[in-house]
């Protein structure tokens, strides 16, 4: 039981329980990490070194592409094997309440009371990429707290659903038979990004001709041109599934084992060190927001905002003379 009013102390003994096994703790550690707290940054300042060792897999894929479907085909799979799994599900925030619509608990609901699988809805609140700004530091925890495997769902919003490639280890693109999915993805560079490509929905119509298709289009071109610091494409799997009978998944998830090994021992640290650059950008960020938010500053900052609105100044000028306030604050 988590006792004392100082919230460093709470905060440990949070980490240290969600660290034992408590979920209860574990999900209290994740309402904090959303919600941005205090209690947040003390848990994982005891929590992240303890991390590293999950494979985040990262789903995306348009609305209808069957993600949560797959994903409850995948937590079978994982179990069956007998790994301890955590799920990741951004849901679009209600307008109401700003909170996660539970879409995906719904459709989860037999592995409720598995204490190997946990699974955590969040709101996406408006971020543009699909993912919710807390999505890593929340797979994080679930790393710390002993998960081998974290999926990580997407909203399915389009064009920005790029963004879950920084956040995983391993990016999965799901596509759905003949619905001109492929060339959306193609004008999204979600196939770019893709470490592996399912054509889901396997029973229907025209899934191998897709599945054909795309192996074709991620040919990738020979004696190709370009910056010489631009990464090379890759070269993503397509595999077939269909995630409501289950077949092809157990497939998936050997192609997400190998794809681990494989990261690990080629690329791994490249994507290790953008993901944790994109970590403390965002923390930058927030703790730049709060010092323009403090007393001292925030007259100068609303000033600042005021003369940018009547065109007065350039947003590039207004920044640059917050840093500036921010740096004489500072000393």
């Amino acid at each position: 039981m988590i006792v004392g009013d100082d919230p460093t102390a709470r905060a440990l003994e949070l980490a240290e329980a969600a660290i034992g096994g408590d979920r209860r703790a574990l999900a209290r550690v994740l309402t904090a990490v959303e919600n941005r707290t205090p209690l947040a940054e003390a848990a994982l300042r005891r929590l992240y070194p303890l991390a590293g060792r999950a494979h985040l897999v990262g789903i995306t894929g348009a609305p209808g592409s069957g993600k949560s479907t797959l994903v409850a085909a995948l937590l079978g799979a994982v179990r069956a094997a007998g790994r301890a799994v955590a799920v990741i599900a951004v849901d679009p925030s209600s307008p109401i309440t700003g909170g996660a619509l539970l879409g995906d608990r719904v459709r989860m609901q037999s592995y409720a009371g598995d204490p190997d699988v946990f699974i955590r809805s969040m709101a996406s609140r408006g971020h543009a990429g699909g993912l919710a700004s807390t999505t890593t530091a929340a797979a994080s925890v679930m790393d710390a707290a002993g998960f081998d495997l974290v999926l990580i769902e997407t909203v399915g919003t389009g064009q920005s659903e790029v963004e879950v490639a920084a956040a995983a280890d391993t990016t999965v693109v799901l596509e759905a038979p003949e619905m001109g999915d492929e060339v959306q993805a193609i004008k999204a560079g979600l196939l770019e990004v893709a470490d592996l490509v399912v054509v889901n929905k396997g029973d229907k119509p025209g899934a191998l001709r897709t599945a054909a298709q795309l192996r074709a289009m991620l040919v990738p071109t020979v004696g190709r041109s370009g910056p010489a610091d631009r990464p090379a494409p890759k070269r993503p799997q397509v595999l077939v599934t269909t995630a409501s009978t289950g077949v092809g998944v157990p497939e998936l998830l050997a192609a997400l084992d190998r794809h681990r090994v494989a990261g690990r021992s080629v690329e791994g640290g490249g994507a290790r060190h953008a993901r944790a650059a994109a970590q403390v950008r965002a923390v930058l960020a927030d703790r730049l927001a709060d010092r323009l938010r403090s007393a001292s500053l925030a007259p100068l900052a609303t000033a600042a905002i005021d003369d940018v609105a009547e065109h007065r100044l350039d947003p590039y000028a207004a920044a640059d003379r917050l840093l500036e306030a921010i740096a004489r604050d500072s000393r």
